[in-house]
């Protein structure tokens, strides 16, 4: 077992060990699902009283006192009718064993004291001898399934270290990190602010707007040196737009709707039959009506058009995260018309492209190339060409990258810029 896998099992064996002392604190609460994660864990609950960040210490301890009756996890196998009794009364738990039967799968329950839930596995063998050294984070609201469609849950978020040294360093770590948040500095510095009549959206003070406008300045001679012509697009489109596209089936619901008619006096009722538009969540549908509104000749390839526009999105709330994940965002973003012939060469513009946006500002990346989803559009020929092209010239470029199976985009594969 190799370092990350023992980390790894070792934070889901702590995330494990965070819901048994929840219940042995609140014994009504309907526990969902607890994953090891990049940092830590969480495990998110369903509390019939609601907590707050005041009750971590008391949980932490609960863990502790618990963690003593723990020396080892052991799992079984059970039908899916023993399973369904187990968790009658545990919607969220009968919903994941519906999934699992569904997949043709086995279900396992693992157990360490008094505690047992149903789970794949991956846990440490001796949890009272590795789990040495852990602490609870914050508290958190998150949907069931990452839905808003479904109840919100409170998450609560914590790591776990082989070893207190390593902990305390983690912890150090993230104390300075705070001096140095983006969201604090933007405030104080008077570069930006968010307000909560607009979640997720930038207000750009004076400041702040001079040095965004001074990166977009540079992005536009960016476009002059490799030959992009500059467009500008609708913002709200009609929904038949993204119909066309297959935006509509397969990002619909993250995207800003509004029907446009509604009844005179009543605001709340929308007339019906009336038009549905959407706010532009990406270029990509108007990008092709350009390229449509007249007859292309090959002579007119690769055509290059660059536009930087704002779009929105409707991200979950629980996601928003400062100007690293927002709902309104000004993208630099181009679409190539080429021939199958031109491919190669075009991509190995981008890579050069990339290489000349990144390096003045000392900023190091990988790329990841994600492959065909499970749903996609399009021939399997033309995906298994494209995503082979886009390989070689990775491969060619020298860049760091690393494939990510299933994570293109439903219409082709994509090399995604970290």
């Amino acid at each position: 077992m190799n370092n990350n896998e023992h980390l790894n099992n070792l934070r889901h064996s702590a995330a494990h060990l965070l819901a048994a002392a929840v219940l042995r604190l609140w014994p009504d609460t309907k526990v969902t699902i607890g994953p090891a994660i990049e940092n830590g864990f969480y495990y998110d609950f369903d509390f019939a009283t609601p907590i707050s960040e005041s009750d971590l210490p008391k949980i932490e301890k609960k863990m502790a006192d618990t963690l003593k009756e723990w020396t080892e996890f052991t799992h079984r196998g059970v039908t899916p009718e023993e399973a369904r009794e187990i968790y009658k009364d545990n919607p969220y738990k009968l919903e994941l064993i519906d999934e699992i039967v569904a997949k043709g799968e086995p279900i396992t329950l693992y157990k360490a004291g008094r505690f047992e839930d149903l789970c794949r596995g991956g846990h440490t063998e001796h949890p009272h001898e590795d789990i040495k050294a852990f602490k609870l984070l914050s508290i958190a609201g998150a949907y069931w399934r990452g839905s808003e469609k479904n109840k919100m849950l409170t998450r609560i978020y914590g790591t776990a270290f082989p070893t207190q040294q390593e902990l305390d360093n983690y912890l150090a770590m993230q104390e300075e990190a705070k001096k140095r948040d983006h969201k604090k500095l933007g405030r104080e510095l008077e570069l930006f602010i968010f307000n909560e009549t607009a979640p997720g959206m930038a207000y750009w003070l004076p400041k702040g707007l001079a040095l965004y406008n001074s990166l977009y300045a540079f992005a536009r001679l960016k476009y002059q040196q490799f030959d992009y012509q500059e467009v500008a697009t609708p913002q709200i489109n009609k929904k038949e737009l993204y119909e066309t596209s297959g935006h509509w089936f397969h990002y619909r619901d993250d995207m800003f709707l509004s029907p446009m008619s509604y009844i005179r006096g009543e605001s709340d009722k929308v007339l019906e039959g009336s038009e549905v538009f959407g706010v532009k969540p990406m270029n990509c549908p108007n990008a092709m009506n350009i390229f449509d509104y007249k007859t292309r000749s090959y002579h007119d390839l690769p055509l290059r058009l660059a536009e930087t526009s704002v779009l929105h999105r409707f991200e979950l709330s629980g996601t928003l995260n400062g100007l690293f994940r927002t709902r309104m965002f000004r993208q630099d973003d181009a679409h190539i018309f080429m021939t199958m012939a031109q491919v190669k060469d075009e991509f190995r513009r981008i890579m050069e492209m990339i290489e000349e946006m990144y390096a003045p500002f000392g900023l190091s990346y990988k790329l990841r190339f994600g492959t065909r989803p499970e749903k996609f559009m399009g021939d399997s020929h033309d995906w298994d060409v494209a995503e082979e092209m886009l390989k070689e010239v990775l491969i060619e470029s020298g860049a760091e990258f690393f494939e990510a199976p299933g994570e293109g985009a439903f219409y082709g594969p994509k090399v995604d810029i970290l």
